[in-house]
């Protein structure tokens, strides 16, 4: 079952995308949106953790810009959208998700949290500032250079609390190898554990089935690594 309910923010009511599993959830996860809004893909990914027994929620991380949903490759509607967006602001979102979720009976450890493009760096924010249970990013931006007021993943990376697993694609001409090369050796020096992988042949969005850029052996490796993922790190109970 999927609703959408409304949470209370600093910055405003901010919606939220709640799938639940069939039976009891053997953990959480907050799905951080693509630069394109909380769309049907970003549903869909929200659903599919439900499939799998997760309370899965995907918060509107656009809310203070109207919360639109933007068809993919129409990037002139997304960078008025980033200009709503600050390391607090993502927090504050990131937080009344963790709030809800403690509500529905799942501590920090069991909530794990993922992100897909600007997501991503979302994703490994929330890792590094809030002790959860595991973080994922799938092909996140900001890796030498910082986006949103926020650091770069590289000056961050020693202080990630999550255990966290970074997915990205070698043909992905807004992220180099190079830079990618430069997190795995950051995100060495983290207390917890990390991983990256990189896939051949794959570029940025490659786990979208409604873009282009969708690659099938990547996208279905990377779920099963993120899967995994949080079977390892995230507590049952």
């Amino acid at each position: 079952m999927a609703t959408t309910v409304t949470l209370t923010t600093p910055d405003g009511d901010m919606d939220l995308y709640d799938a639940e599993p069939a039976g009891e959830a053997r953990g959480a996860v907050i799905v951080a949106q693509e630069a394109f809004g909380v769309n049907p893909h970003i549903e869909d990914v929200t659903r599919r953790f439900a499939a799998v027994g997760y309370r899965a929620v995907a918060p509107s991380l656009f809310h203070r810009t109207g919360a639109p949903v933007i068809e993919y490759g129409d990037f002139e509607k997304i960078m008025p959208q980033f200009a709503g967006l600050s390391e607090a602001g993502v927090l504050n979102d990131i937080d009344a998700a963790i709030a809800y979720l403690d509500q529905q009976g799942f501590s920090m450890p069991r909530i794990g949290v993922v992100g897909f493009c600007m997501g991503g760096t979302m994703a490994f924010l929330a890792s590094v500032r809030r002790p959860l249970g595991a973080g994922v990013t799938f092909y996140g931006g900001g890796v030498t250079e910082g986006r949103f007021g926020v650091p770069s993943m590289v000056e961050l990376a020693t202080e990630l609390k999550a255990p966290w697993l970074g997915l990205y694609g070698e043909e992905d001409q807004g992220i180099p190898v190079d830079q990618v090369e430069a997190l795995r050796e950051a995100v060495g020096g983290a207390t917890v554990d990390t991983e990256i992988v990189l896939y051949p042949g794959a570029g940025h969005g490659f786990h979208c089935d409604m873009r282009p850029d969708y690659h099938e052996a990547s996208a279905t490796d990377a779920w099963k690594r993120t899967l995994g993922w949080f079977e390892k790190y995230l507590p049952a109970s």
